[in-house]
């Protein structure tokens, strides 16, 4: 089931002879994941085949958690008066609340 985006996403991939970049907004939608090994996110702009795209990304567990305590170090560069702030903060809560209750199964 994908989801409306809600904000807005820019994915860049540069190879050493190519490069793609795409912009995915509020008309583009997303689905995130779990499985066994990971997260999984799709974010998919919808269109005629001049416009539709699709990206697909999987991250192993590991990198997910080095990647979130990255972000976690620089989260005070984030302004106080950043109209998403309170998003992440309830996503933030949401997700640490959903890996407690996992684990008292």
């Amino acid at each position: 089931m994908t989801k409306p985006i809600s904000d807005r996403a820019e994915v860049a991939l540069e190879y050493p002879d190519k490069f793609y970049s795409g912009t995915f907004e509020r008309s583009s939608r997303f689905d995130a994941s779990v499985d066994a090994t990971g997260v999984l996110l799709v974010l998919e702009r919808p269109g005629s085949e001049d416009v539709r795209k699709s990206v697909h990304i999987h991250i192993n567990y590991g990198l997910l958690a080095d990647i979130v305590a990255q972000l976690s170090s620089q989260a005070s560069k984030i302004p106080a008066d950043e109209i998403h702030r309170d998003q992440l903060e309830n996503a933030v809560s949401q997700f640490h609340r959903a890996l407690q209750a996992g684990r008292k199964r």
